[in-house]
């Protein structure tokens, strides 16, 4: 690390903390279940500034943002305000409750699995079990269309999103080693230790002349505030109890709280209400306890994530938009985009206990942008992963293993290290959320999921594969394996520049409904070879921080 790199790193860790207590005081107040308590109730009747429909990444920062600022805001979330003392486990069979398991339907090409790797509920939203990577998007991501003829630009640039990427990995907190991809910078938590899967991710990287970092991962690395430092017990997607992992649950939902919002859970928004006009948003109604209630607000935020956001949108028609709110230009559900994920094991002589660590110890994102010697655009990242016993049992299985077979090779699970790849897949208009003739329980049409690879990503995913193979290998790896898989979900309701681009625009406001926004990942143009998550609070916090009038200087 060069010595200006070095000392950024040094500033950054030794920043006092004043300046993030003083916007988000949640890591200093008391437990979010204690707040709960006493959290403020309003009326249906009651005309509330904004209503966000959703509690996860984008509905909880966009929720405090504007509670902090003095707004009245109710976030309405489907799934239960979780007690991570009682209502998480440290198993994985054990916490498939915090995975949104209503229906769904799936097709294409290429189907995309729906479930514990891209679909949450309950307050904190699937943040409540992400591994905790938290990289930002590369300058590059904002410029596809324009350097690399494919995809979209999008309406604001890296620059315009720096200070909210800074903002909020200092609330997270976000630990790693200086950081020289993209748009170089240091984080405010050192690395944290590093496993015997992040070894070999570092070994066979340095054998190859691959350059790779510890981190970036949103888990606190030592106390702050109130919560406690990580103890490597492994369980990052299972729900951290220990709070030592970041989820809107305890970065952000406690200081909404603490300033007035309600967090209403287990209400199922089932439509956006509008006037008879169909030029404003006037309210949502929602299902709570067998019961229907219409919310009013003066504004609605959508943050049901990229399947159910173009959902609720599509199942909220009227005489104005008979093809679902914000639809004129056939754009809600359009461009959905999920992540190439293949995992990569290798075995090793000996010992090397992956599961004992955060699952995203190493990374390199040298492999990130754009290679003209390569037959295909964008690229991929690489990072170390560990799967449990129950997921690994499944990559086994996959591999034709099967009865006593199978159960001998799970006996050998502690002498295998996991790489997993984040390969950018390409935005298509064709990949795309409609309504189903199926209902769910409250007789709402559910969602269907169309998906299908182009040429440029089964490209990318053999790509990563080799190269994941190649650091295997060079660690001393004496088998492989390989499971072709995907992550996260972006897309649906994208940014654009005019309503025949995008839903929305720079600052998230929709282009049909000028008090209508959507603070989710649904809007993202592309999405990088990064886990979206701190991308989309980000955007979040950007949006709340210019409807507010209250920037960061």
């Amino acid at each position: 690390m060069s010595g200006r790199a070095a000392a950024r790193t040094l500033w950054e860790s030794a920043r006092p903390q004043g300046d993030v207590r003083r916007r988000n005081a949640s890591a200093w107040l008391p437990h979010v279940t204690e707040l709960k308590r006493d959290m403020r109730r309003f009326a249906d009747s009651d005309e509330v500034d904004m209503v966000v429909v959703g509690c996860g990444a984008g509905g909880a920062t966009f929720t405090q943002r504007l509670a902090h600022a003095g707004w009245k805001v109710v976030c309405l979330e489907a799934g239960p305000f979780w007690d991570p003392q009682k209502d998480w486990v440290s198993d994985e069979w054990g916490s498939h409750h915090l995975y949104w398991n209503e229906p769904r339907v799936v097709g294409g090409s290429h189907p995309v699995p729906m479930g514990s790797n891209n679909s949450g509920r309950g307050v904190g939203g699937s943040m409540v079990h992400f591994a905790g990577f938290a990289p930002r998007l590369h300058p590059s991501d904002f410029r596809v269309r324009s350097e690399d003829g494919v995809a979209a630009d999008w309406p604001l640039s890296y620059a315009q999103l720096r200070p909210y990427y800074q903002r909020l990995e200092r609330e997270l907190p976000v630990a790693g080693q200086y950081w020289p991809w993209g748009d170089p910078h240091p984080y405010p938590h050192p690395p944290h230790p590093v496993s015997g899967n992040g070894e070999v991710m570092l070994d066979g990287c340095a054998k190859l002349g691959i350059e790779a970092r510890v981190g970036p991962v949103a888990i606190a690395n030592g106390r702050f505030g109130n919560r406690p430092h990580c103890i490597y017990r492994g369980f990052c997607l299972q729900g951290c109890k220990v709070d030592a992992k970041a989820s809107p649950l305890i970065t952000h939902v406690p200081d909404a709280i603490a300033h007035g919002a309600e967090i209403r859970a287990d209400a199922m928004v089932t439509r956006i209400e509008t006037d008879r006009e169909g030029r404003r948003v006037t309210g949502v109604r929602y299902v709570r306890g067998g019961r229907e209630y219409v919310q009013r607000a003066a504004a609605v935020a959508v943050a049901g994530y990229s399947i159910e956001t173009p959902r609720l949108l599509l199942n909220s028609t009227s005489r104005r938009f008979p093809d679902g709110l914000c639809n004129d230009h056939d754009l809600v559900g359009r461009y959905v985009m999920v992540q190439g994920a293949p995992q990569t094991a290798g075995r090793f002589a000996e010992e090397i206990r992956m599961y004992k660590a955060p699952p995203p110890e190493v990374s390199t994102e040298e492999f990130y942008e754009t290679d003209p010697a390569k037959p295909y655009v964008r690229g991929f990242s690489v990072q170390t992963v560990s799967p449990l016993p129950i997921m690994w049992a499944e990559h086994v299985a996959e591999q034709g293993h099967w009865g006593p077979d199978l159960r001998k090779r799970m006996t050998d699970y502690t002498h295998w290290a996991t790489l997993g790849a984040l390969c950018e897949f390409l935005p298509q208009a064709e990949n795309r959320v409609t309504l189903a003739e199926e209902t769910d329980r409250h007789g709402l049409p559910v969602a269907r999921f169309d998906h299908s690879q182009c040429a440029n990503d089964g490209q990318l995913m053999e790509a990563s594969r080799k190269v994941m193979e190649e650091i295997l290998r060079a660690a001393g790896a004496t088998e492989l394996m390989t499971v072709e898989r995907y992550a996260h979900l972006v897309g649906g309701c994208r940014m654009g520049r005019t309503a025949e681009e995008g839903v929305v625009d720079a600052d998230l406001r929709s282009f049909a409904v000028p008090n209508l926004f959507i603070t989710d990942g649904s809007v993202l143009p592309t999405q990088g070879s990064a886990n979206p998550a701190l991308t989309i609070m980000a955007l979040a916090d950007r949006a709340a921080c210019r409807l507010a009038g209250k920037e960061p200087r």
